[in-house]
């Protein structure tokens, strides 16, 4: 989906096409008041509040993250992952806005639905991404897939009033890379015999896979684009990546990819996290904390209810305020997905952890996920010993914030 969570905005606030739209941050004040009268009597219509009234980038105070941007903020250097401090700085008249989750979910279940309806063999990859295979749908092969492509566009602006990208290629590799060559709303055709002219110009950090780390050490070798990677041997790629990642990275650069377009997959974990606006310390600030730590709990709890499934490692994950992160876990006898019995498990991590540092980030992990019988996920079960010490929990292992 082209520039996604700004997109959905752009849906609630027409007025705001065509500008410099970043999209990030947790909600503040000055989002709330947007929406009021100005003279405090209700609510306006989103769609004709003056575009001088809403909050700009050059007014942003914290540490929050831009999640995507609209194509004309990329235009100065803006995107998504920046600190939104620094992308003040790039494009002060940015407009900047916080993600709407529940909008933003509703969008996605729409456009998936509305490519479901058309190609049913579809792989989720998060909230504004998916892989398709043609291959087995009527008209799939015309035109090099290009005929169906234009369908699905279609029936996504129709249905949703936004507009994708699209990849068509042999395997998901190469259609991957492909989507991102004609946004927005464009449709790329890479054949096999394109790979020399279309790929191997581009920089090897295009290969989905090759993240900032194996770049930066690529490019110390001497290779900056997936040609220079293709033209490799194969065993000297090996000696420096490992056998598994040197042997994949090779393949990779030639473009061969086998993994199939996975219907049903199951998740591992499911977490939530927050970085502050400012510092906060475990003593000083343990009110605060103790609110923040308690509602992502709650969070996991209700996403892994609303999905179907529960699970028995809790974990936590701490960013302090030099960078250093520290991670710890506990693995309970039986699976969960008790808002009550996450948070005293996550708590008890807690214990476990350095917090003489202020803190900058927290976040909570449920993992080795299971799908739960149906009385535990009607609260008809037996209550576990986990569970009963959640909800009246020991004083001398109560969590520390």
């Amino acid at each position: 989906m082209d520039a996604f969570f700004a997109s959905v905005e752009l849906l609630r606030y027409p007025q705001l096409q065509g500008l410099p739209v970043v999209i990030g941050g947790g909600r503040r004040k000055a989002d709330d008041a947007l929406l009021q009268q100005p003279d405090g009597s209700g609510l306006r219509d989103p769609r004709f509040i003056p575009v001088a009234d809403f909050p700009r980038l050059k007014d942003y105070v914290g540490r929050g993250v831009i999640t995507t941007a609209t194509y004309a903020a990329r235009q100065f250097g803006v995107g998504s992952a920046m600190g939104m401090m620094k992308a003040a700085r790039l494009c002060p008249q940015a407009i900047v806005l916080p993600v709407d989750f529940d909008e933003v979910r509703k969008y996605s279940r729409l456009f998936k639905r509305t490519i479901t309806d058309i190609a049913p063999v579809m792989q989720d990859r998060g909230v504004d991404e998916v892989y398709i295979d043609f291959t087995d749908v009527p008209g799939g092969q015309r035109e090099g897939g290009r005929v169906l492509a234009r369908l699905i566009q279609k029936g996504i602006l129709d249905a949703t009033g936004l507009t994708c990208s699209i990849g068509v290629a042999p395997n998901r590799l190469l259609a991957k890379m492909a989507s991102e060559f004609n946004k927005p709303n464009g449709i790329s055709i890479v054949y096999e015999e394109d790979l020399q002219a279309k790929i191997w110009p581009l920089n090897v950090r295009k290969i989905n896979g090759i993240g900032p780390k194996a770049g930066e050490k690529l490019a110390a070798l001497g290779i900056q684009t997936i040609g220079e990677l293709a033209v490799q041997d194969p065993q000297w790629l090996m000696g420096h990546f490992g056998k598994s990642t040197g042997a994949w990275m090779h393949r990779a650069a030639w473009g061969r990819d086998d993994s199939p377009v996975v219907t049903e997959s199951e998740p591992v974990s499911m977490s939530r996290e927050t970085t502050f606006e400012r510092d906060l310390h475990a003593v000083r600030d343990k009110a605060e904390l103790s609110l923040i730590f308690t509602d992502l709990c709650q969070r996991v709890a209700e996403d892994l209810q609303r999905k179907g499934y529960a699970g028995k490692t809790i974990g936590i994950k701490l960013r302090y305020d030099d960078f250093k992160t520290a991670t710890r876990d506990h693995t309970l006898p039986a699976p969960t997905q008790d808002a009550a019995t996450i948070r005293h498990t996550a708590g008890l991590c807690l214990k476990r952890v350095p917090l003489d540092k202020r803190l900058r980030l927290l976040g909570v992990r449920v993992g080795a996920l299971v799908r739960p019988s149906e009385h535990l996920l009607s609260g008809d079960g037996p209550v576990s010993a986990a569970t009963r010490q959640a909800r009246h929990p020991d004083p001398h292992t109560a969590p520390l914030f």
